[in-house]
């Protein structure tokens, strides 16, 4: 606002200001306090006195010069025409006749039309201020002639203090760790959050306390996301079901909850990559440290991307806890073996195997080897060692196989990928595994419905993952934050690509 209290100051003041802005952000309170400055006894100031007939007026909403207009309501070209047609009069009581219409976007197009005329040729005692929170719908003709402001988010940490400010003049007993709650619940909303702390009072019986804000929220405790995160890295499948129906028996919105989850990979990924951007006052400091240092990066990364793309799949899943469930069951099966040696099945006998892959040179040699690993794993190790291109490369990397012996093969390939089903690749890849392995094979290809166990996809899994990891990159580099606080920029990510 540092531009609007210098036109003040300068008396610059322009025809026309817009306000933009999510809803509960303060976009008709400042223009309320705009019009108070304008019409202020003591001149046109960026500091009115809030004492005055005109302030005065003004706040109790009886000032004659201040006319409220609600485009939501008035959306028709014969209520702006009725306004139009009273600018001709020159004010009552104050210096200038202001006119406020709030949620401007919703006029009709006819309307619009009516007031252009008016913006492109105002009375000199006339000033408007559009206010709205969606500016996109807003016809370019009537933008280009206003001053426009746009209010971010309130912070917060500003929604704690202002809510703390009101509950020691209304002498209430609060939790510092229930305001922060309120205050995460209202994004950057004040309205709401001022709404949502009425709520908190009247359900916590005149007392605001963690315990009970989280049951109004449906917020989950912190504990039992400590918890998930804890299972996954065990790999404990049925721990996290565990605590999922836990989860459900308390009621908790499963939204916020893979909301507060992903917010915690964010801190984790920030204890990994700047560990002292993590604030010595939080409470979980210690366990998202500990987190830090149990998994990867990458892990981290792919998480939190599964997170934001579960809390997008909620309304499409049967039901909320399938939704929820389903996005844990997907990280869990995204993580990495680590090196463990877990048993093996071959689907041609169904005996467990933990024989050794071997060697090349064994392979190769001219006695024939039979090979009794899982028989996709040892497809997936072997498709790596083999000297393939083009076409009969991608035949190889979108095969799965369902038996692999030393002198036949059987592979499985999806529907959609039947065009690689041509006579050459085959025949080139079957020419190609007879000399890597040292013997003839009976190569069998058919479509069938296959689990994604495929080259193809282990190499979009990693390049989706430097992906990800390169946009974070971007987006925790100070200079890129701070072009986006001091000029309200944008990322666009679509245009990040990770180093080769």
């Amino acid at each position: 606002m540092r531009a609007l209290s210098n036109a003040l100051t300068q008396n610059r003041l322009h025809h026309a200001y817009l306000f933009t802005g999510t809803r509960g952000v303060g976009k008709t309170t400042i223009a309320r306090i705009l019009a108070k400055a304008l019409n202020c006894t003591n001149g046109i100031t960026a500091t009115p006195c809030g004492q005055c007939i005109a302030c005065q007026a003004i706040d109790s909403g009886s000032f004659a010069d201040l006319i409220e207009l609600d485009a939501a309501s008035n959306t028709q070209v014969d209520a702006m025409r009725d306004l139009m047609d009273n600018l001709q009069y020159s004010p009552v009581y104050g210096r200038y006749k202001v006119y406020l219409i709030d949620e401007v976007h919703m006029l009709s197009k006819s309307a619009f039309n009516a007031m252009l005329k008016t913006l492109e040729e105002p009375p000199a005692h006339v000033i408007f201020i559009l206010a709205t929170t969606d500016p996109q719908k807003i016809p370019v003709t009537v933008l280009s002639r206003c001053l426009q402001f746009c209010l971010k988010q309130i912070t917060p940490a500003l929604i704690v203090t202002r809510l703390t400010e009101i509950l020691v003049a209304e002498q209430i007993r609060a939790d510092q760790a229930a305001l922060k709650l309120l205050a995460h619940a209202a994004k950057g909303s004040m309205r709401d959050a001022l709404s949502l702390l009425d709520q908190a009072i009247a359900f916590c019986n005149h007392c605001v306390e963690e315990a009970g804000t989280r049951a109004m929220l449906g917020v989950v405790g912190q504990d039992h996301l400590f918890a998930l995160l804890q299972a996954l890295e065990q790999k404990e499948g049925g721990k996290l079901l565990a605590i999922a129906g836990e989860l459900e028996a308390t009621g908790v919105s499963f939204d916020s909850v893979l909301q507060d989850l992903a917010a915690w990979l964010h801190q984790i990924a920030l204890a990994q990559t700047v560990p002292q951007a993590i604030d010595e006052t939080l409470p979980q400091r210690d366990q998202i440290l500990a987190l830090a240092g149990q998994f990867s990066r990458e892990d981290v990364q792919l998480f939190y991307q599964i997170a934001l793309h579960g809390r997008q799949d909620l309304g499409l899943a049967p039901d909320e806890y399938s939704g929820f469930s389903m996005t844990l069951l997907r990280m869990l099966a995204f993580l990495p073996d680590r090196g463990e040696k877990p048993e093996r099945v071959t689907k041609s006998t169904g005996k467990h195997a933990k024989t050794p892959m071997p060697p090349v040179e064994q392979r190769n040699a001219s006695k024939p080897q039979t090979i009794s690993l899982s028989p996709n794993e040892t497809w997936l190790t072997l498709v790596k060692e083999l000297k393939l291109t083009g076409m009969t490369r991608m035949l190889a990397q979108y095969c799965e196989a369902s038996e692999f012996l030393s002198g036949k093969i059987n592979l499985c390939l999806p529907p959609e990928h039947r065009h690689l089903l041509e006579k050459t690749y085959q025949e080139k890849l079957k020419a190609q595994l007879e000399t890597h392995l040292g013997n003839p094979v009976e190569l069998t290809i058919s479509l069938a419905v296959i689990s994604g166990d495929t080259l193809a996809a282990h190499q979009e899994n990693e390049q989706r993952t430097r992906q990800f990891s390169a946009i974070d990159a971007i987006e925790s580099d100070p200079f890129v934050q701070e072009l986006i606080e001091e000029f309200d920029a944008s990322l666009d990510v679509k245009s990040i690509k990770p180093n080769s």
